[in-house]
């Protein structure tokens, strides 16, 4: 008969049992690991450098490329943005196309590039604008005869369009990639009434989200000019 040997059963026999259960019958030991500390701080300051530099490139690209921030300074865009307001400017939209009638941008003022200005575009490049009676015309290649522009989307019922100097009418056309702009607070705001057509290349970016105050928090909407679709000035003109 063979001869069988039997382990008594011991709590330190169990334990061992548990452990070859649980790591697959494979012997852990202690590995005994080599440090430096020298070493390993030039290894973490050079962790934290690269790290350092990916944030400030996410964020130089983000600033200068995709959003940047302004605080609105002055009346002038009244009663749609106020003073001390905080937004963002999108420069996306101008980096794929043009901007739109109706856009409110952000710009480096012509008579000094180092101040920022916010105006709505009123007139795109080759258009004259016309100013006469409160009432705002756009004359274009499409629309040889001018229509008058439908303003309620934004300006509130009592609005004066002034004109400079208060002459009975004004005239003012824009060239390659020009624009005319104006703010909202017409009576009080400094505009191409005032200094001129507005240089594309001066355009930082279109306004695009509100962040402050809390209670006007969201999206600036792009203004829809029905009266100067496509249709609408073709309609106008045979008419």
């Amino acid at each position: 008969m063979d001869e069988q040997n039997f382990n008594p059963v011991t709590p330190e026999n169990h334990e061992n049992d548990e452990l070859n259960k649980n790591t697959n019958s494979e012997t852990l030991n202690d590995l005994e690991i080599n440090t430096n500390p020298t070493k390993d701080f030039f290894y973490f300051v050079a962790d934290l450098l690269k790290t350092g530099i990916i944030v400030f490139i996410i964020a130089f690209s983000l600033r200068y490329f995709v959003v940047q921030p302004f605080i609105v300074d002055g009346e002038s865009m009244m009663p749609n943005f106020i003073n001390n307001e905080y937004l963002l400017a999108e420069k996306v939209s101008y980096l794929a196309g043009e901007p739109k009638r109706g856009d409110v941008v952000i710009f480096r003022y012509p008579g000094n590039p180092r101040v920022s200005y916010i105006k709505r575009v009123i007139a795109l490049p080759h258009e004259k604008v016309s100013i006469k009676d409160n009432k705002v015309t756009v004359f274009n290649e499409k629309n040889p005869n001018g229509i008058i522009l439908d303003e309620s989307l934004y300006l509130p019922s009592n609005t004066l369009t002034l004109t400079p100097g208060n002459e009975n009418e004004y005239e003012k056309s824009t060239g390659e990639n020009e624009y005319f702009v104006m703010g909202d607070n017409r009576q009080h705001s400094s505009d191409s009434r005032e200094w001129g057509v507005l240089p594309k290349s001066n355009i930082i970016g279109r306004s695009w989200l509100t962040l402050l105050p809390v209670n006007k928090f969201g999206p600036d909407k792009r203004v829809n000019y029905t009266g100067v679709s496509l249709e609408s000035l073709l309609f106008a003109y045979r008419n």
